[in-house]
């Protein structure tokens, strides 16, 4: 399916436009419209691709999609939402809904004992639209709702006014389209190399190259559903690898580790004498099966039988093998007769290359038989239901290739084994797999929040959430006997529904193992021990205990905290305690989808070490779309985020706090108004005896929002404690004095600047990286700062290394204030 119909909010008496078109061999012509699910009269409503509705009723909303079919199969779209109004009715309310941002430490909390402010934010729905011609299909940009009108407010903080806008009222205006990327390396599972300069293809459009270490950025075409991209390793060290890629549709970008399976060392066949290669015996297992070639299999693309020696290679992927998850492609999914995309339980993979002995030129076979072992596969009813399977490396979705069917084990000492045999011919495609369709399935819902303390209006957007579906031994449930299928989704603004195979009978017959990364950092699950604590866990008793909870270092302490493992209940809908999540049923995806957060739900969260971040015009950097355009935006451009770093030294017996003031220095439009504050806690260097570090961001100078002027952030650096400034790289200071107008320095507990226009490097202690989404550009800066480079990254403090100003900080008596509770309480004394 290459377009899908949009969603669209459509007044009563309108005509709306659905269109959807689907590509294909032979080219599809026939398409098939569905309300909610049912069928519409071809007669009635005369459609084609496109589906026009004239005069429309309240009783016409609801979901639409279509499916377009051919002999050769069908393929379903995403659902589009209609929503129709009354006459009158406002698709926008102007009242802002509540939207809360937490203020600085030293503001007084309110009679509920809370610092956070509501500032209001409008939902980015989409508005009632004039319909457009209906020969249109395009990707129109349509109307949604947004911000029409901010007001300042002043908030009492000690001793001084914090200023804060809010949202004032909500309107109807051009919808937000922010760039949508997926960014990430490629690496081999085995080693960690990097696929260097490897091709990327999308469908099959060649689209780039991987960098020198294995990096890479792909931006996802308009309109699309499932990004599925086929990386290749042109010296063909390694198997080409498809993956479904997760991305964030409301915009930014998402990081991707893809993992690249090694091929297997080429053998020497005879291609005139019956050859048997096993499929997984490594690792001192029996083997799953074995692929048969009779004598005279070898073909050359003319047809021409080859009788000649071949350099045969078969890489299986070994699913009793918990570490190949990462590395198995594509995301285990065909179409079925109605056009929908299901999942497979995969028994193993296996990739064939097969090439002439002295030419190296590549050869296909004619008939070859798939064996595969029957006491392999656990599951009795999986024996009826096993099926070869051929990768099409455009769409990402697997093929039937054929049945695998009993048949008695006469091979020599396995004549006692019963095995499945199936056939098949190796053509252009290369990776097949031994699987059965898994019709018990389920989704997961999972949040994401910024830190331990789970408030709802902390969730994190953009987070890649990834589930890996294990057969668990029984009696066992740490100690799975292989996984079957993996999914990953990206949260929204109300967390991620993960589909996961399930059983009502057995709760321990599928587990799911669960984790969570954010640009490449992974967070943080719930504790399950020393005890067990349902209200951090984020799902109530007795279902909790029926899912068997377990976060990786529940037995270990040396392992990992960045994931759990879950048995996948199928909720009992007779029983009220398991009505309401974390599980729920296939057919219940919108109920899962728009679960309160108040519903049972499972849990991770940023490790945020004493870090603090206040903006005057609000922005969530999880969710694109609440970008404002204001003087006083921190990121004045939403398509393109400039992290800014200055790296400060401390030497002192602790960790200090360190805070940068950011204001308006140079444009007449903001001079000597707040941007924001960023708190950051020092980090001890574990080499150096009393020296800590700090990574403290500020506002980086630059055009603002309207891109006419250049601003120059008077950025003021303040560390609390009894503080003395010691140092200032010399190449900063001469940078600073040669590009006026110089901030004044004359007080020894603070280093003010204007900042640099310049993305100056770490010789002068100023770290800046630009990207399409805020929050990697952060990320990769602070690792910069770090490691003390302008291309290195380290989790490391090393904090006497490209170091831009130093202070010395001593424990000060008792009873006598530091500069920085100074600046608090009486700022303007200060």
């Amino acid at each position: 399916m290459v377009l899908h119909p949009k969603t669209k909010v459509r007044v009563a008496g309108q005509e709306v436009t659905f269109c959807c078109k689907a590509s294909g061999t032979p080219v599809p012509k026939k398409y098939y419209w569905y309300h909610n699910g049912t069928l519409l009269e071809r007669k009635v409503h005369r459609y084609g691709s496109r589906l026009v509705l004239r005069g429309l009723a309240p009783e016409q909303a609801g979901t639409y999609h279509c499916k377009a079919s051919t002999e050769a199969g069908a393929i379903k779209s995403a659902p589009a939402q209609l929503t129709v109004l009354a006459q009158g009715q406002q698709s926008c309310k102007p009242e802002p809904e509540p939207s809360f941002v937490e203020l600085p430490s030293e503001c007084p909390q309110d009679a509920a004992g809370s610092r956070y402010y509501n500032v209001g934010r409008c939902p980015p729905a989409p508005c009632a639209d004039s319909p457009a011609d209906p020969s249109e299909c395009g990707a129109d940009a349509g109307r949604c709702c947004g911000v029409r009108r901010m007001e300042m407010r002043e908030i009492p903080c000690a001793g001084s006014l914090l200023p804060v806008k809010v949202v004032a009222e909500c309107g109807c205006g051009p919808c937000a389209q922010p760039r949508v990327l997926v960014q990430g390396r490629v690496t081999a599972a085995d080693t960690g190399e990097p696929l260097r300069f490897g091709q990327i293809f999308l469908g099959g459009r060649k689209v780039g190259f991987t960098g020198y270490k294995g990096s890479f950025t792909i931006e996802v075409p308009p309109d699309t559903q499932r990004l599925v991209a086929r990386f290749v390793d042109r010296q063909q060290r390694f198997v080409d690898a498809v993956k479904v890629l997760p991305f964030n549709r409301r915009g930014g970008t998402v990081y991707q580790e893809v993992k690249m399976l090694r091929k297997k060392e080429p053998v020497d066949l005879d291609g005139s004498r019956s050859n048997a290669i096993p499929l997984g015996e490594a690792g001192g297992r029996e083997p799953v099966g074995e692929l048969v070639l009779p004598a005279g299999a070898f073909l050359r693309p003319s047809g021409e039988v080859f009788r000649g020696i071949v350099k045969a290679s078969v890489t299986f992927l070994d699913p009793r093998d918990m570490a190949t998850a990462s590395a198995a492609s594509s995301d285990l999914s065909f179409t079925d007769a109605e056009g929908a995309i299901v999942p497979l339980r995969t028994y193993g993979m296996f990739a064939v290359d097969f090439r002439e002995g002295e030419t190296g030129a590549a050869l296909q076979t004619g008939p070859v038989e798939v064996r595969m072992d029957a006491g392999q596969v656990q599951m009795p009813e999986h024996l009826q239901k096993m099926k070869l399977w051929s990768l099409n490396p455009e769409t990402g979705l697997w093929e039937e290739e054929g049945v695998l069917r009993p048949a008695g084990g006469n091979r020599g000492k396995r004549e006692e084994r019963t095995f499945l045999v199936g056939n098949l011919e190796i053509r252009e495609r290369r990776l097949f797999n031994l699987d059965v369709p898994e019709d018990r399935r389920c989704f997961v819902k999972v949040r994401a929040y910024s830190n331990e303390k789970f408030n709802p209006y902390e969730q994190l957007e953009g987070v890649v959430i990834s589930l890996i579906n294990l057969e668990p031994q029984p009696g066992y449930p740490a100690n799975p006997r292989a996984w079957g299928r993996f999914d990953s989704v990206v949260t929204g603004p109300n967390g991620a529904c993960l589909p996961a195979f399930c059983d009502g009978q057995r709760p321990d017959a599928y587990s799911a193992y669960v984790t969570a990364t954010l640009g490449g950092e992974e967070l943080e699950a719930v504790a399950s021990s020393p005890k067990l604590n349902p209200n951090a866990v984020g799902v109530s008793q007795p279902y909790l205990g029926k899912l068997g909870y377990r976060r990786l270092d529940h037995d270990d302490p040396n392992l990992k905290k960045t994931a759990f493992q879950i048995n996948v209940a199928k909720p009992d809908p007779n029983n009220v305690d398991e009505t309401n999540g974390p599980i729920y049923p296939y057919r219940s995806l919108e109920e899962c989808e728009e679960a309160p957060v108040s519903a049972n739900h499972l849990r991770f969260y940023r490790v945020e070490v004493d870090k603090y971040e206040y903006n005057v015009v609000p922005f969530k950097e999880s969710d694109l779309t609440s970008w404002t355009g204001d003087y006083l935006s921190w990121w004045p451009n939403p398509q393109e985020f400039r992290a800014c770093f200055i790296k400060v030294q401390i030497e002192g017996p602790q960790e200090y706090m360190v805070r940068s003031r950011n204001v308006g220095g140079s444009h007449p439009r903001t001079r000597g108004q707040l941007y924001g504050l960023r708190d950051t806690r020092s980090v001890r260097d574990t080499l150096l005896e009393n020296t800590s570090g700090a990574c403290v961001e500020f506002k980086c100078s630059g055009m603002l929002f309207d891109q006419s002027l250049v601003d120059r952030t008077l950025v003021s650096i303040v560390p609390q404690g009894s503080c003395h400034r010691t140092a200032i790289n010399s190449l900063l200071r001469e940078y600073l004095s040669r590009h006026p107008p110089v901030a004044e320095n004359n007080h020894t507990a603070a280093f003010t600047m204007l900042a640099p226009v310049d993305p100056l490097g770490h010789n002068y202690g100023i770290y800046t990286v630009t990207d399409q989404n805020p929050r990697l550009a952060k990320e990769i800066a602070i690792g910069r700062c770090f490691d003390g480079t302008s291309d290195g990254f380290s989790r490391e403090m090393k904090a006497d290394t490209g170091t831009a100003v130093t202070f010395t900080c001593r424990e000060r008596p008792a009873g006598r204030e530091s500069f920085f509770q100074r600046l608090l309480t009486a700022p303007a004394e200060a």
